[in-house]
């Protein structure tokens, strides 16, 4: 990548001085004869290049990097001027076909040479000026790049961090109950050692990648809802419903667990009442509309405040911004003891590299 924009930058430089040359040498030749017009078109030539490779590789990318673009249009005003300054002793001192020679005196050769010095300001303008666009362009595109570059990478950063931010109380919940339950149904316990192992191993070796099979989290998350359902019993009423009919879409790991999470966290569990938690997870046409639903009460100790979902939907918000932006409809809904999030997310159908 970076040969192809050094190459680039080569091609376009070289095509600029061979274009101006081309085209000074032929203006010349037409007044001056076909020496003049070589020994001049080379001196001007030389003087333009040697000054506007200045400005453009030493001034200017000095001057993007400061932010001082002041200082810089002054340089290239005082380069204007010396370049015109050249270009006006060379038309008016190399000319050896000379027709009509500069009478003698000062004040004589003063006046040709101040003619010549602004007649030859707009060129020297335009040869600087189309110098420092072409660098400006290349400049300009290689500080976007960097940035994008920046950008991505503080991206990848930041949803690193947030994937390692899973939240560790369930693990710790669940390996608490397998060790209560050793005690009194080892069976039981047995069971779910099996399908806690399932839930680590594919944390720990399938979540390392951007992206992962839709099929393969959905698993994932209906090992965490059985497991869940096998700790409480007949205390909660939990219903699911899983379907998914294309097993070539991507989503990012552990997207969806967060919502799960915070489902069986906040559940109401009072004394002579039944929790519920409805979840509702259907794909269709590239589409993931998830769904969940729970009873929760005003008089337990860990109720929500409002506008607090906890740190593990802050979590997932942030991720769906940086993953999905603008593909994703996140509505959550807390009102009459009924908690709902409701998730549109459009699918990868192929899968990205990070």
């Amino acid at each position: 990548m970076n040969n192809l924009l050094v190459l680039k930058k080569h091609v376009l430089i070289t095509i600029f001085w061979l274009v101006f040359g081309v085209a000074i040498w032929i203006q010349i030749q037409a007044d001056a004869g076909m020496y003049n017009a070589f020994i001049q078109t080379a001196i001007i030539l030389t003087s333009s290049y040697v000054f506007a490779q200045f400005l453009t590789n030493d001034r200017l990318p000095k001057a993007l990097i400061s932010k001082n673009m002041n200082k810089f249009l002054i340089e290239a005003l005082i380069v204007v001027l010396i370049l015109s300054l050249i270009f006006s002793l060379v038309f008016t001192y190399i000319n050896i076909d000379l027709i009509t020679p500069i009478p003698p005196g000062f004040s004589s050769h003063l006046a040709v040479l101040w003619k010549g010095f602004y007649l030859s300001i707009p060129a020297s303008l335009l040869i600087n000026g189309t110098a420092c666009g072409i660098r400006f362009y290349l400049e300009h595109g290689k500080i976007e790049r960097d940035h994008i570059l920046l950008k991505q990478a503080h991206l990848e950063n930041q949803l690193k961090l947030l994937q390692d931010q899973i939240n560790p109380h369930l693990v710790f919940n669940i390996l608490n109950h397998i060790h209560i339950l050793m005690k009194s149904n080892t069976e039981l316990a047995s069971f779910l050692l099996l399908k806690f192992s399932d839930i680590l191993r594919y944390q720990l070796y399938h979540c390392n990648k951007n992206e992962v099979l839709l099929h393969k989290d959905i698993e994932y998350l209906q090992n965490l809802v059985e497991v869940e359902k096998l700790r409480w019993g007949n205390e909660l009423n939990v219903k699911s419903t899983w379907e998914i009919s294309n097993k070539k879409n991507y989503i990012a790991p552990l997207l969806l667990v967060p919502f799960i999470e915070n489902a069986f966290k906040y559940v109401c569990r009072l004394p002579g009442h039944q929790g519920y938690i409805i979840i509702s997870c259907r794909e269709e046409g590239h589409v993931l509309n998830f769904y969940v639903e729970n009873s929760f009460s005003n008089l337990t100790s860990y109720k929500k405040k409002d506008g607090d979902h906890g740190i593990g939907l802050q979590n997932v918000k942030k991720r769906l911004d940086l993953q999905y932006p603008g593909l994703h409809s996140l509505d959550i809904e807390s009102a009459e003891n009924i908690y709902k999030v409701t998730l549109t997310l459009k699918l990868s159908p192929e899968y990205h590299e990070q």
